[in-house]
């Protein structure tokens, strides 16, 4: 027995969601030039002190796959009417004295309308979808977004993006623990390592969420296209 076998076997193997319009939003967390672009805000930052090193494991996953599985997952959803919903992290004030203090220790500030706060062209929101905007890690605590969910129907979320270890894992847990039931894309998020990578879905899978690779999760969404939200 592996170890994902043997995590399984002692949580048991949550079943296969049921992803349908009506009631599945897709969460795209934090792809915007100031977290998730390799010449701007943190990577930049991360470089000129001389740890670009450390962030290519996160490079290299985010450009391979990240952000082209991010894509497919919004195309998926678009042609079937699943919600999509976006963050990004934005402080209110040009001096970020509004942030969170985990932000603040972390020297996170992505100053309101600067390039930072611009998402990846590849994966921007198209039309009226709904983008919140946080100055903390978890957006369960950072923004309306629970009354948001609720407003629309929403009961399950496909979740996506960055930092696995950080803002993913902080939505996922929040939003389980809210009873909602989460998907996560194992391949359409990043952390800073592979080791980090690991644990961090490892924490997840089959006790806050179902983790699935995006081809599984593009399958089980283009099967329940027709399939109407319970009443």
């Amino acid at each position: 027995m592996d170890r994902k076998q043997r995590l399984q076997h002692r949580h048991g193997v949550l079943p296969d969601p049921e992803l349908r319009p009506g009631d599945t939003a897709l969460l795209v967390i934090d792809l915007q030039y100031g977290d998730a672009h390799p010449d701007h805000g943190i990577l930049r930052r991360m470089r000129e002190r001389g740890d670009a090193e450390i962030a290519a494991y996160y490079v290299d996953r985010l450009e391979t796959l990240v952000i082209p599985n991010v894509r497919r997952l919004q195309d998926a959803c678009r042609e079937t009417g699943i919600e999509i919903i976006h963050t990004k992290i934005e402080s209110l004030t040009a001096d970020g004295r509004d942030r969170s203090l985990e932000h603040k220790r972390l020297n996170i500030h992505h100053p309101p309308g600067s390039i930072d706060t611009r998402f990846r062209e590849e994966v921007a929101p198209q039309g009226d979808e709904i983008v919140l905007t946080k100055t903390c890690g978890g957006v369960f605590n950072g923004t309306n977004i629970e009354y948001v969910l609720r407003n629309l129907g929403i009961t399950n979320l496909i979740v996506a993006g960055v930092v696995t270890s950080g803002c993913i894992e902080v939505a996922v847990r929040d939003a389980a623990d809210r009873s909602f039931a989460v998907t996560l894309a194992d391949d359409a998020c990043a952390s800073w390592s592979e080791d980090m990578e690991h644990a961090a879905i490892r924490a997840m899978s089959e006790i806050y969420a179902k983790v699935l690779s995006t081809d599984e999760i593009v399958s089980l969404v283009r099967s329940n296209r027709a399939m109407p939200a319970p009443v």
